[in-house]
């Protein structure tokens, strides 16, 4: 049994979703473990992660614009206001989706299906630098 971690750091120009599915690749390749569990950690309150379809850019455009509209950037709705209009609607949005995945390695690879990345959802509208924690567990 082998466990080890890595650790990602992320930049964001701005709310969006940010495909780091190659960067988690290529760590998980050189790990060298065949079978196991990789999980993967936003260190943030203000973003999280998603898997979702990387083949056509406006499910990232629908994600974001619906977001936009479930939790409006308006400073009367909240009491928690001092960091800007956009952060406590960014912590609201980190509390509806995860800060955490769990994915299944198999053969050395991540088992995601033919259509899917996994993605950093920036939720703050300045750019940031975000860290994502890579931990593995499992078997050469």
């Amino acid at each position: 049994m082998q466990i080890t971690s890595h650790h990602l750091q992320i930049a964001t120009r701005g709310k969006g979703l940010y495909e780091i599915t190659g960067q988690i690749a290529a760590w998980l390749e050189s790990a060298q473990v065949r079978a196991g569990l990789l999980t993967v950690f936003v260190q943030h309150t203000s973003a999280s992660l998603t898997i979702q379809e990387n083949a056509d850019p406006d499910v990232m455009h629908d994600l974001n614009t619906f977001f936009n509209r479930l939790v409006p950037e308006d400073s009367r709705l909240y009491r928690h206001t001092v960091e800007g209009p956009d952060d406590m609607p960014a912590h609201i949005r980190a509390a509806l989706t995860l800060t955490q995945l769990s994915i299944p390695v198999e053969h050395g690879r991540m088992a995601l299906g033919a259509w899917q990345g996994v993605y950093l959802f920036e939720h703050r509208a300045a750019p940031h630098r975000r860290g994502v924690l890579l931990h593995l567990i499992g078997e050469a």
